[in-house]
């Protein structure tokens, strides 16, 4: 399996970054995304683009991202009317974009852009490649609760990722078109994926304490929803429709 060819028309590679009150992450955040994936412009006829999903930030990040559209035309924006989270956000982003391959990373400086390429190299042979934070650097009770319901998921959904938190990730067209986002699945995109016969792997990436702005998770809405939302995936797992036409009738 090769990466998608560089001379479909539509962009390479998509960029999805939820917002919420990262004022002070925007701009250096935007600035080592593009010096990453320009380098990667070189070799490809349709450059990459980057989409900011503003998930109701009232700390200032929607007038500093308009600026910022208005300044890179790369560059695209979408306004959530208020806070819907960060599943609507992922799912907002995945619809807006174009690329062959779309890409998701935190708006928090805690995942490093530098690790794209890395993941690119496996984006090649699997159709998801999820970030792992191998090395985390988090509070005692993000790194408890995360560890729990890490453990509990692998188990019963058998994707067997360690890290399904980590946003850092690359899905091939085909996964986001295909699957179908509820309230909170973003922490089940590897079962998602395996749910549907695409290939999946993890692989060791930074993380970096978080520097400016406050973290939007906590044991109430991480541990105890990610847990409750594990049914709804199970259930899914035993009911999705597999079937697949003979080879004449694909014509």
């Amino acid at each position: 399996m090769s990466l998608p060819s560089p001379h479909t028309g539509r962009p390479w590679a998509s960029v999805v970054v939820p917002i919420k009150d990262e004022r002070d992450s925007i701009e250096p955040l935007t600035t080592r995304l593009r010096t990453v994936l320009e380098a990667r412009d070189e070799s490809r006829s349709a450059p990459f683009e980057l989409l900011f999903i503003d998930d109701g930030s009232t700390d200032g990040s929607a007038e500093i991202l308009d600026r910022l559209a208005k300044e890179n035309p790369r560059v695209t924006v979408v306004h959530f009317d208020r806070n819907y989270g960060q599943t609507s956000a992922f799912d907002a982003g995945f619809k807006r974009s174009q690329g062959e391959l779309v890409i998701t990373i935190d708006g928090d400086l805690q995942n490093d852009p530098e690790d794209i390429p890395t993941l690119l190299g496996y984006a090649k042979e699997f159709d998801l490649v999820c970030g792992w934070r191998h090395t985390r650097h988090d509070t005692p009770v993000r790194k408890v609760s995360s560890r729990i319901a890490n453990r509990v998921r692998s188990a019963v959904t058998g994707d067997r990722v360690h890290d399904t938190g980590c946003s850092l990730k690359i899905f091939r067209r085909a996964v986001v078109e295909r699957i179908q986002l509820f309230e909170g699945m973003h922490r089940f995109f590897p079962a998602l994926a395996l749910m549907h016969g695409f290939t999946v792997t993890e692989v060791p990436v930074r993380h970096h304490p978080r520097t400016h702005g406050l973290s939007k998770y906590g044991v109430g809405n991480r541990l105890f929803k990610s847990l409750y939302d594990l049914f709804a995936v199970r259930w899914m797992q035993g009911r999705v429709l597999r079937y697949r036409l003979r080879q004449g009738d694909r014509e």
